[in-house]
């Protein structure tokens, strides 16, 4: 079937209450350019920074050999797969994480720093101080784009006050992402008001409203856009109509599953209490997560997202993989080999649900690739080994190739103490974002491209 129409790349599929953005389909694309050509213009580079508590088993996190011969140590064996699709940075530091002269606190700052660059002030007060992060320099430039600016997404619940750390505020621990040097950006941890926030739209009656109905009559949210889903169908070629199909089934899989995790009492796990709409199984509270970034991505709901694994200093703990202590109290390890055996397997853990995520990505095809050959996925932390609380020689992983823009499938070792946040403005080049430093970035990132 030849095209000699096209749509909007900002579709929506909509009904009371709700609208449901398309993923990148060949009837978007300008019918002069071929698909393929087209494509590669249309489609945006996406980025995301996932964060990492309490520093890793680095002894089985870091590759012996750099450039494209290496091995993958034991922790990072979930990407095997994914080893072409990513590079494995080694070397970059984050100063503004150390004391620097302000004493404990390493774990507060090692999060208030990781996407600023910045000192934070030491304050359990109302005076937090700390800088803009990387991915609001992007999303104030570039998030006019797209229905969400950014998207800020955790697994838990975070203080935006108290003493948290050593005199640091809770809100240093809370969060990596600051929309200015005072104003950090709360995360969602709830997948029900994830999914609600993704697909919802018009005024607070009107999204109550559908919500309502939906839970009085068990319908879908996929039921209130089935008249105008039907009548694009009737429009478009078959590739375009598979590719439809298999967003909305995936909406729809997410739907039950977070219905499924809701059809439960509240739990406690660690002293921790977790609201209804959250999976007792936290790699299925993880996936669910990563699996509504995914269809952000696809569907171009956002274009800039951060995802705490965990808050700075997380002491949860992993009774599932026979790590019944918290996390925090085992990242004081005091080089035990028991205890480093048990960070390994919460380090593996959560490589684990990230290679989730990644595969998930490449699993959308995007023009004459993927939705991940169009994303800068950075996963790591501010701190190396928890020990230690070191902020040198941090564990990094940059995934996808961001618009063919970065060649992949190597460990890039660099001089020691480069700054992270020359990472970032590499990144930041990438996504069209004009800015000259960030943070104590020295520079951009050599390397990248090869």
């Amino acid at each position: 079937m030849s095209k000699n129409w096209q749509i909007p790349r900002r579709t929506f599929l909509r009904g009371m209450g709700t609208a449901i953005a398309l993923p990148m389909l060949d009837a978007m694309l300008p019918s002069a350019a071929p698909a393929a050509e087209a494509a590669a213009k249309t489609a945006p580079v996406r980025t995301a920074f996932f964060y990492i508590p309490n520093g890793v088993n680095m002894d089985h996190w870091k590759p012996k050999a750099d450039g494209a011969d290496f091995e993958l140590p034991e922790i990072l064996a979930p990407l095997a797969e994914l080893r072409g699709d990513l590079n494995i940075l080694t070397g970059l530091a984050h100063d503004k994480a150390k004391a620097n002269g302000d004493g404990a606190g390493d774990h507060a700052r090692s999060a208030a720093a990781f996407l600023t660059g910045c000192q934070p002030r030491k304050t359990d007060g109302a005076d937090i101080k700390a800088g803009v992060s990387v991915d609001q320099f992007a999303a104030q430039q570039v998030g006019h784009h797209t229905k969400f600016a950014s998207l800020e997404l955790g697994l838990e619940r975070g203080r935006q006050a108290g003493n948290c750390d050593s005199g640091y505020s809770c809100a240093y621990s809370s969060n990596i992402a600051w929309r200015s040097e005072t104003t950090p950006v709360a995360k969602e941890i709830d997948p029900r008001l994830v999914f609600e926030r993704l697909f919802s739209v018009g005024s607070s009656q009107e999204v109550a409203g559908s919500v309502a109905r939906r839970n009085r009559f068990r319908k879908s949210i996929l039921d209130f856009v089935s008249d105008d889903a039907k009548n694009l169908r009737k429009k478009l070629g078959a590739k375009d109509r598979n590719k439809l199909n298999e967003y909305l089934t995936g909406v729809r899989e997410i739907e039950q599953r977070i219905a499924k995790s809701e059809r439960r009492e509240t739990i406690t796990v660690a002293g921790v209490t977790a609201p209804a709409g959250i999976p007792k199984d936290l790699g299925e509270h993880y996936r669910l997560m990563c699996d509504m970034l995914v269809l952000a991505f696809q569907g171009d709901l956002t274009r800039i997202s951060t995802f705490m694994v965990g808050n700075a200093g997380s002491n949860r703990s992993f009774p599932f993989i026979d790590v019944p202590e918290g996390h925090h109290s085992l990242s004081h390890h005091q080089n035990k080999a028991e205890t480093l055996e048990k960070i390994k397997k919460i380090n593996l853990f959560h490589m684990q649900q990230f290679a989730y995520f990644l595969k998930r990505l490449k699993d959308v095809k995007e023009g004459e690739g993927t939705l991940l050959d169009n994303c800068a996925i950075v996963y790591g932390s501010a701190i190396g080994d928890g020990n230690r609380h070191n902020h040198n020689d941090l564990p990094v992983v940059l995934a996808g190739k961001a618009g063919d823009t970065i060649q992949t499938g190597r460990h890039i070792v660099y001089e020691p103490d480069t700054p992270m946040n020359n990472l970032f403005l590499s990144l930041l080049d990438r996504q069209g974002v004009e800015v000259e430093s960030l943070g104590d970035s020295s520079g951009r990132l050599k390397g990248l491209d090869g």
